[in-house]
C-alpha cells in the first residue's frame, strides 16, 4: 500500500478488534468520527454491522467508504439469502466481500474489514481480516484493524487465550481495545 492509501485510512481514525473463544465470537470498536487528526465530529459512529443471526462486519476507514461498503454488503447478504433460502455462512460473506473489494480494485474502497461469526450448526468461531484489495487472512485467535494497529496487536497477543467462555473473552477483549485506543489519539472516545 502506499503513502495516499495509508493518509485516507486513517484520515477518520478507528479501530476494530475480534476475538475468538470457546463457541463464541466478540468484536468490539471504537465510536469516534473524527476528521483528521484535529477534529471529532461526532463520537456515535458505529463501526460494526450485524449481516444475520451469527455474522458480523466490522470497517475502519474512510467513513463514506465504511457507509458505502456496510449498505452494499447487507444488499447482497438479504439477496444470497433470498437466492439460498438459507443464512450466509461467515466463509461464505468473506469471499463475496473480497470479491467485492477486488471488482473495485483500480478505484479502492478506503476500508478494512474483519468478518467475525459463527458456522451455523457447529458454532464453529470464524475470524478473517481483510485489506483494501479484498486480500483476506483468516485467523484462528484474533484479527485487528484500524489506526491503533500495532497498539491492538501488542495488548491482543499476552491477554488472549485458547478456549476463552463468553465471560472472560469479553474481559479479554474490553482491557485489550480499552489500552489500546488510550494509546492512539485518533482512535479515542466511546468503544461499542
Amino acid at each position: 500500500m502506499n503513502g495516499d492509501a495509508d493518509k485516507l485510512l486513517a484520515y477518520n481514525g478507528g479501530a476494530v478488534v475480534a476475538m475468538a473463544g470457546k463457541q463464541c465470537v466478540a468484536l468490539a470498536s471504537d465510536m469516534r468520527f473524527g476528521r483528521d487528526q484535529f477534529q471529532t465530529v461526532s463520537s456515535q459512529f458505529p463501526k460494526l454491522y450485524c449481516l444475520g443471526p451469527r455474522l458480523y462486519l466490522g470497517l475502519t476507514g474512510l467513513i463514506s467508504d465504511i457507509q458505502t461498503v456496510s449498505e452494499t454488503m447487507q444488499y447482497h447478504v438479504n439477496l444470497y439469502e433470498l437466492n439460498e433460502r438459507r443464512q450466509v455462512k461467515p466463509h461464505v460473506f468473506t469471499s463475496m466481500l473480497s470479491n467485492h473489494l477486488y471488482a473495485k480494485r483500480f478505484g479502492p474502497f478506503y476500508v478494512e474489514s474483519i468478518v467475525a461469526g459463527l458456522q451455523p450448526k457447529t458454532y464453529e468461531p470464524y475470524l478473517a481480516s481483510l485489506d483494501i484489495l479484498g486480500g483476506t487472512t483468516v485467523s484462528k485467535n484474533f484479527s485487528v484493524t484500524g489506526t491503533c494497529k500495532a497498539q491492538l496487536y501488542g495488548m491482543c497477543e499476552p491477554l488472549w487465550k485458547t478456549d476463552l467462555d463468553s465471560m472472560n473473552l469479553f474481559e479479554v477483549l474490553s482491557q485489550a481495545l480499552l489500552n489500546a485506543v488510550d494509546r492512539d489519539a485518533l482512535s479515542v472516545n466511546q468503544i461499542e
